[in-house]
């Protein structure tokens, strides 16, 4: 009679192997540098729709991110500085994000297939924020060159034209898929890490999706407008071209005094 094998003790089991954690610190960069990105683009937003307050406002933020009213010169270069940072931001996110995409035929047809019998929501954002992700990676990538090249481009005149020559297309095809993108990421971040979390998953995923789409639909009717303005501009001084906007205060000579809140050591300056 054959006598019962001993159990392994501790110290003699197989040691598990140990998982990786670098999915979980990729997942995360992918949430900072996409939560990073959103709030800068509906930042940028309202930057850019100031030129609905009128031509003076535009100049005027046009300048403060010129270091005009800091150093009583404007630098265009900051702006340069300002983009390649996010330009930087734009790539590793890109990067991070890519490893989620479908990379063939197949699988896009099978999740495709997959959408279509489950007809689950937040599945069905996903896919749209894939398609708009892509759409970005050639847009973006054209508008942050051009941005970061031609700096000093930027102002009431200057954009309009822009607009008005040719570049609206690409703007607007922007708009639709950068405010997409953004409204459908951060939902989906408040999702995934539990922002505003209750009792209630469900009840919180509905007012979350409530407020995705009325931010969605108020950045998009401002970008809408905000495009209209500058393709006006361009079509006034269609027949000046190279025209660059100054305030009626800092012509030569001046033909308006300066607002009440211009700074004094500047209102001899242009």
């Amino acid at each position: 009679m054959s006598t019962p094998a001993a159990p392994l003790s501790p110290a003699a089991a197989p040691a598990r192997p140990r998982k990786s954690r670098w999915p979980a610190k990729l997942d995360l960069a992918q949430s900072a540098t996409g939560l990073a990105l959103g709030l800068f683009m509906w930042g940028h937003m309202l930057f850019v729709s100031s030129i609905l307050l009128g031509k003076d406002a535009m100049w005027i933020v046009t300048k403060a991110f010129e270091g005009y009213f800091i150093f009583g010169t404007a630098y265009p270069a900051i702006v340069s500085v300002v983009v390649a940072v996010v330009s930087a931001l734009f790539i590793v996110h890109a990067a991070l994000a890519l490893r989620k995409f479908p990379i063939n035929y197949r699988q896009v047809s099978t999740m495709r297939s997959h959408m279509a019998m489950m007809r689950h929501g937040d599945t069905t954002l996903w896919w749209w924020q894939v398609a708009t992700g892509f759409a970005m990676f050639f847009l973006a990538s054209v508008h942050l060159y051009q941005m970061l090249m031609h700096p000093a481009d930027i102002g009431p005149y200057e954009s309009g034209a822009r607009v008005w020559n040719g570049w609206w297309p690409l703007y607007l095809g922007l708009l639709l898929a950068v405010e997409l993108h953004v409204g459908i990421g951060l939902y989906r971040l408040a999702v995934k890490w539990n922002w505003l979390g209750g009792r209630d998953d469900e009840a919180r995923r509905r007012r979350l999706k409530k407020l995705k789409w009325a931010l969605s639909v108020f950045f998009i009717a401002l970008g809408l407008a905000t495009l209209a303005a500058y393709m006006k501009i361009g079509y006034e001084i269609r027949d000046t071209p190279g025209v660059r906007y100054t305030p009626a205060w800092l012509a030569d000579p001046p033909q308006a005094p300066p607002p009440a809140w211009w700074p004094s050591w500047l209102q001899q300056g242009s």
